[in-house]
């Protein structure tokens, strides 16, 4: 039982509570836990109603809301609205947090006016990471406030994860914990099962079970609760809450940990007043039209409220009952069907499988025997980067998946064709489906939506039937007997062109024109982001090739042996979800493998195997190969230093010191000349050089990256006419001029020479700084027999290379700078973790900030 606290008396039980509620609430509840009886304070000190606030974010036709504020009035307790934002879902990024704080943000208003007290929660916990009850990383203030709670509220949200979030809640408090179904108009406990037992395998079956319950709800107001819950005493959170009134939204969003690679769609902006703007601009003239140009994804005819639905922001109730009441005839019709019988079909499976969902397990038998039978089809296999970044070659398929990269929304008569496109590309039907639900989940603004689980389920036979060959024919590879759904076909009978025009610009209202200084990881990963979301970047380096301090060094012997020097970055580790996510393609396209080099640690001429021995990854066949791999189809621009950026008009004009640029072995002539003029500049070089860059354009900027102090490495290049066999690949020294050697020709994909690369430490780098190349190479050559304790065979090949900046001694907590109001960011590993992993996620971190600017209105486009 609850703890009561001083003056506390025995109350109702949750059932008894309940029964005091009106029908139309006590329809839509379900009894998660009901330990007890419930207590009445009747003003006595401490106690407060919860609603855990998740999916229905609207303080008007909530069925959740509306039971937390009866429930509070009748036990005479305070109510709280408690919504968190923990970053562990597994699809957390800065388009889903923009839209849902939009949507909050609005959100506390409405129930200001309504006198009941909110909280808003923003964590900081890394997407993809398994996080509290409530899905919020780290210590969650929800499981404090529900363990002071006596009675917690909640909505029934049947898709993954919820209803395991929702139950952890439930074993982490004695309060009761009650759950109403908001999302739907009839609510899914009053659907009837089928024969079975289980949910309706068809739409026209679940279509007869709830006809009976329909109609009454479609004409059924809903009345609001009038009468104000008692405030919750702000002292009484246990935690500072974030205040969305005045917060600057984007610099929320940057602050978290969660995939900065997506980024917000400046024409759908979360709330309730922008879903029932779209909503009554459609109702009014599109939706008698909707059953003949719902099919046709380059017409504006469907009502794209499925965002909006799936976060709550709007009410299905109110919809549905706008929607009959319209007189819209087949249209209107039709949209009653997709809306309530199609959509509430997919809560429904949710609601009696939800551990299901996403496996095969919950197809029909029929589609699971056919889908195993032809497992081991031969297909193409792409890798999810591919499919990812809308690089299939099937122009149909990747205009699909730019709708999705760019807006957040696919039109569902596509992705239909989309999802049914998958498993010819993955290795599995389990990889399929797997996959399907990334794609869709992690770029859709329904995505995690009971509808969506729906609608890719489909693509492998749920809710259809089985289609068999005609006479004498086989069955189709692949799919075998569930609908198959050719792109080529779909395509000759759609206007390509069109469908192009409308999903191929950017979410805003012009491609951003972007500058991106430094050709290294961090700027090719900011780069990349920013190009494929459709806006225009260009890159700028100064070196003859791409790839910084993971540059590769080549030459080649008099006899015309190859030899390759992986003189700066020697591996990267890959600790942070968000880079494991694209290690997998990496690996699964060969740009980077695992290095199985043995490790050790050299300290006092003792050689000892490593302890801490993680993966480690190599780009192939050298460390550039990663910043060549995302620098594809990117324009970048070698040998070409970007000496000063100078305001021109609201843009950025650069300025080149050196000559002009070169994709070649020549020179670059002497001279300064204009790069062009820029939206926005990102600058990832190194932090001396940023500063120096930034000076005079943004001094609060510069004067931040000025404070990271950089440690300069020099590193030596030898090759041994004989083998060296120390017993290690690659090892730490200590107590050395030396901090590392390694055996380059141990990696994957490189060159039999016995070639080393040994860099020394930082202090004794600084000491040697600014002496000649040939004495540098010469000590660490003598610093390496020193340290393995043996004479060296005799060198054919010796070379010293200095970075001067080659680390951060500690770098700064932000993941990137940025300056909106100049727009200009700089970013690095210099920023937020050193290493390559941080360099990486830097420059995702940097192209986040710019994707969150809206330079204009939207689009004038089907999309506006």
């Amino acid at each position: 039982m609850s703890e009561t606290g001083s003056g506390s008396t025995a109350g109702p039980t949750p059932r008894e509570l309940a029964d005091r509620l009106p029908h139309r609430l006590r329809e839509r509840l379900r009894f998660l836990s009901e330990p007890g009886r419930l207590p009445e304070r009747k003003g006595a000190a401490g106690g407060h109603v919860l609603y855990w606030l998740h999916h229905a974010a609207r303080g008007h036709e909530n069925p959740a809301l509306d039971t937390a504020i009866l429930a509070a009035n009748m036990l005479d307790l305070p109510l709280l609205v408690y919504q968190g934002l923990g970053g562990s879902h597994p699809y957390d990024n800065d388009r889903h947090h923009t839209f849902i704080l939009e949507g909050a943000r609005e959100l506390a208003g409405a129930l200001a006016d309504r006198g009941v007290s909110y909280a808003f929660h923003l964590g900081p916990g890394k997407a993809g990471e398994a996080g509290e009850a409530g899905g919020e990383a780290g210590p969650s203030p929800l499981v404090d406030l529900a363990r002071r709670a006596a009675l917690v509220v909640s909505e029934d949200f049947p898709a993954p994860p919820l209803p395991r979030w929702t139950g952890a809640l439930a074993a982490r408090t004695s309060a009761p914990v009650w759950i109403v179904d908001t999302a739907c108009v009839v609510p899914m406990k009053l659907v009837p099962a089928d024969s079975g037992g289980g949910p309706h395998d068809r739409a026209f079956r679940f279509r007869d079970a709830i006809r009976p319950l329909l109609d009454e709800r479609l004409e059924r107001p809903w009345p609001e609760v009038a009468e104000a819950p008692a405030p919750f005493d702000p002292a009484e959170l246990g935690f500072a809450p974030t205040d969305l009134r005045e917060a600057d939204l984007p610099e929320l969003v940057a602050r978290c940990e969660i995939d900065h690679t997506v980024g917000p769609v400046a024409h759908t902006r979360g709330g309730s007043a922008a879903g029932y703007g779209r909503w009554k601009e459609f109702r009014g003239g599109k939706l008698a039209a909707y059953a003949q140009r719902r099919n046709d994804p380059t017409a504006d005819g469907v009502s794209r409220l499925s965002p909006y639905l799936h976060h709550g922001h709007v009410s299905p109730l109110r919809i549905a009952r706008e929607a009959a009441e319209a007189e819209a005839g087949k249209g209107g019709e039709k949209y009653l069907d997709e809306l309530v019988v199609w959509r509430e079909l997919a809560h429904h499976l949710c609601f009696h499988r939800p551990a299901e969902v996403e496996s095969l397990a919950v197809l029909p038998g029929w589609a699971r025997r056919t889908l195993a039978a032809h497992a081991d089809d031969e297909r193409e296999v792409l890798t999810w980067e591919e499919l990812a970044r809308g690089g299939t070659g099937d122009r149909l398929w990747d205009l699909c998946q730019a709708s999705l990269v760019r807006h957040g929304e696919l039109h569902n008569n596509v992705r239909m064709t989309w999802g049914k496109a998958i498993p010819y590309w993955s290795e599995a039907p389990r990889q399929a489906l797997r996959r399907m639900i990334d794609l869709n989940h992690r770029f859709a603004l329904d995505g995690s939506d009971p509808n969506s689980y729906g609608g890719l389920l489909w693509c492998l036979g749920m809710f259809d039937r089985p289609f068999e060959p005609k006479q004498g024919e086989a069955e189709p590879p692949v799919l075998g007997k569930v609908r198959g759904r050719s792109t080529g076909r779909y395509a000759r009978r759609l206007d390509l062109e069109s469908y192009a025009a409308r999903v191929l610009p950017p979410a805003t209202a012009r491609p951003l024109e972007v500058a991106v200084v430094g050709a290294g990881l961090s700027g090719l990963a900011c780069a990349r982001v920013l190009h494929d979301h459709g806006h225009r970047v260009r890159v700028f380096e100064k070196s003859r090739g791409v790839g910084g301090r993971m540059s590769t060094r080549r030459r080649q012997t008099s006899d015309g042996r190859d030899q390759r020097f992986d003189h700066g970055a020697q591996y990267f580790t890959a600790r942070d979800p968000r880079m494991r996510r694209w290690l997998g393609s990496w690996l699964q396209r060969g740009v980077v493998e695992r290095w199985a080099g043995r490790i050790a640690e050299i300290r006092d001429g003792e050689v000892r195997p490593k302890e801490d021995q993680p993966d480690r990854f190599v780009g192939v066949p050298g460390m550039n190969a990663l910043c060549r791999h995302l620098a594809e189809d990117v324009e970048v621009t070698l040998r070409t230093r970007v000496g000063a950026l100078e305001e021109d008009g609201g843009r950025w004009r650069l300025r080149a010191a050196g000559g002009e640029p070169s994709d070649g072995g020549g020179k670059p002539s002497a001279g300064e000349y204009d790069l062009g003029r820029y939206d926005v500049v990102v600058v990832s070089a190194p932090a001396p050089q940023a500063a120096a860059l930034l000076e005079g354009a943004a001094p609060d900027l510069a004067a931040r990256t000025r404070e990271v102090e950089t440690a300069p490495c020099w590193a030596a290049m030898v090759t041994f006419a004989d083998r060296l066999e120390p017993g290690f690949d690659g090892a730490f020294v200590h107590g050395s001029p030396l901090t590392w050697v390694a055996r380059n020709a141990s990696k994957p994909g490189r060159p039999e020479a016995d070639s080393w690369v040994l860099h020394a430490g930082e202090a004794w780098s600084r000491s040697h700084l600014e002496e000649e190349p040939e004495e540098v190479a010469q000590a660490l050559l003598a610093a390496l027999a020193a340290a393995v304790g043996r004479d060296l065979p005799e060198p054919d090949h010796l070379a010293a290379h200095r970075w001067r900046y080659a680390r951060p001694t500690e770098p700064l907590p932000e993941r990137c700078l940025f300056d909106p109001d100049l727009g200009l960011a700089a970013c690095g590993d210099w920023c937020g973790g050193p290493r390559v992993e941080g360099a990486f996620l830097s420059g995702c971190a940097a192209a986040g900030r710019v994707l969150a600017l809206r330079p204009g209105a939207a689009q004038a486009s089907l999309f506006a």
